[in-house]
């Protein structure tokens, strides 16, 4: 059986070698390349075609959520399998909305590693198990929520930094998210709540105390 190839993307070497271990040790999984940056990562996977792309949500120059559509784009068939440290179960909903088959914490064994690579291939769809429960959660949360607040609480977050000056690019910056979808939610923003500005943005942030210190 030909063993899946995978492309593995991380901004820290040791973390490459480490996973490039994990998955040499499997003989049905084959590491083909790495790459160290998010335009690195491009350029590897047009020139490699690997079957899995591991990829690293916080990158050095662009988000590896930003950069999702780009690799699909180039390879349809490739599955995106996204990396990360951060165990916020709205991470996880932007990785699937950008395109990723799964999503796997660095903090995982070896084992549920090779089995989340495994899955991505045959055309599965992966999250931490502990992840997965914790996401199960908070979307029977936010339908409640939803009942009384028409914002997500992603966009409750987007909300309070554009009302404290952010710009997009920073909003994405600090979120882990694109430009484009920092974009997108604000547009939503706007249109949920009827407004037209953001002077008028600012004022409903201040009337419902988003602005008020959080010892950041």
């Amino acid at each position: 059986m030909t063993p899946t190839r995978v492309l593995i993307v991380d901004d820290h070497a040791v973390v490459r070698s480490g996973l490039k271990l994990v998955l040499d040790a499997d003989e049905g999984i084959e590491p083909v390349g790495e790459a160290g940056t998010a335009r690195d990562a491009i350029f590897e996977a047009r020139a490699l075609k690997p079957d899995v792309i591991l990829l690293d949500v916080a990158m050095p120059d662009q988000s590896g959520l930003e950069i999702i559509p780009t690799l699909l784009h180039e390879n349809p068939e490739t599955k995106i399998l996204m990396l990360s440290m951060q165990d916020d179960p709205r991470y996880v909903h932007e990785a699937f909305d950008a395109g990723a088959s799964g999503y796997v914490l660095k903090e995982a064994a070896d084992s549920e590693v090779v089995a989340a690579v495994r899955e991505v291939a045959g055309g599965g769809r992966y999250v931490d198990p502990e992840l997965g429960a914790r996401l199960v959660a908070a979307e029977s949360a936010e339908r409640r929520r939803a009942e009384e607040d028409p914002l997500s609480e992603r966009e409750g977050e987007v909300l309070r930094l554009l009302a404290l000056g952010h710009t997009n690019q920073e909003i994405a910056k600090q979120l882990y998210i694109s430009v484009r979808t920092a974009e997108t939610h604000r547009a939503h923003i706007m249109q949920k709540l009827h407004l037209s500005s953001r002077a008028e943005l600012v004022r409903y942030a201040l009337d419902r105390g988003l602005l008020e210190d959080r010892g950041e």
